[in-house]
C-alpha cells in the first residue's frame, strides 16, 4: 500500500533531484508535484511511443 512516500521520492529515484533537496527546503511540495506531473507526461509519451512502434512492426 502506498503511503505517499512513493510520490515524494519518485523524482529522486528518477534522478530529477537529490533527496537532500526534499529536506533542506530547496524544493517545495508544489515543486515535487510539478516534477511528478512531468514524470507522468514522460511515462505516457514513452508508452505511446512503444505502442506506435509495435503497430509499425505489425
Amino acid at each position: 500500500m502506498a503511503t505517499g512516500e512513493d510520490w515524494l521520492y519518485r523524482p529522486v529515484l528518477a534522478g530529477c533531484c537529490r533527496v537532500e533537496s526534499l529536506f533542506d527546503g530547496s524544493l517545495t511540495l508544489a515543486d515535487v508535484a510539478d516534477l511528478n506531473e512531468a514524470l507522468d507526461v514522460r511515462d505516457e509519451n514513452e508508452r505511446r511511443g512503444r505502442e506506435w512502434a509495435a503497430r509499425r512492426r505489425d
